[in-house]
């Protein structure tokens, strides 16, 4: 797939325009809660949308741009434009309904943005869809509970591995749980 459809790249420009826009949104008076997800939804439903795009700061676009490109760019040979499209959308969307629900468990939920739940969610798939994890899972035949236990025990090591101050854990393990589950069922693949 030539560079030019690449949907990695359509993402990372995606990124960097929304990130411009809420600094001339900051400039004009509107804060980052216009583009975060935060309850109650009804206020500002596109933050639905927003906030998968949105980033908090430079360090965090740029982390989420390099962790992007590294899986982005393999993936993108086997799936669509349009799937890699909706897959991040959709697990982007899930990770912060995850994040606000668990949030406002403990307490007064706070708002969430990034994409790094539905980074995640690639990586959880080029684990689990890659046909190297399929063979050595059916070479090893460990079960469905054993794979469970194994997916599972992988999506909290990349959690752990991803957690600090203000970072959106939930959103990241339910993005690399849902890219899991997506990746056996091979739902990117064309």
């Amino acid at each position: 797939m030539g560079r030019l459809r690449s949907p990695t790249i359509d993402l990372l420009v995606l990124f960097v325009a929304v990130y411009l826009v809420q600094q001339v949104a900051a400039i004009v008076g509107y804060g980052a809660g216009w583009f975060a997800l935060a309850t109650p939804l009804d206020h500002r439903p596109w933050t639905l949308v927003t906030s998968v795009y949105a980033h908090t700061g430079l360090q965090h676009l740029g982390v989420n741009a390099v962790a992007l490109a590294i899986v982005g760019f393999p993936l993108e040979r086997f799936a669509s434009r349009l799937r890699i499209h909706a897959f991040v959308l959709a697990t982007g969307i899930l990770g912060g309904l995850a994040e606000i629900a668990v949030a406002s468990l403990l307490g007064p939920a706070g708002a969430v943005m990034g994409a790094s739940g539905a980074i995640l969610a690639l990586y959880g798939y080029a684990l689990a869809g890659n046909p190297l994890s399929g063979g050595l899972l059916a070479l090893l035949n460990p079960g469905r509970t054993v794979t469970v236990v194994l997916l599972a025990s992988a999506a909290v090591l990349v959690t752990l591995l991803t957690a600090g101050p203000g970072i959106a854990v939930v959103a990241h393990a339910t993005g690399f749980v849902l890219g899991i589950v997506a990746g056996r069922k091979r739902v990117l693949t064309r």
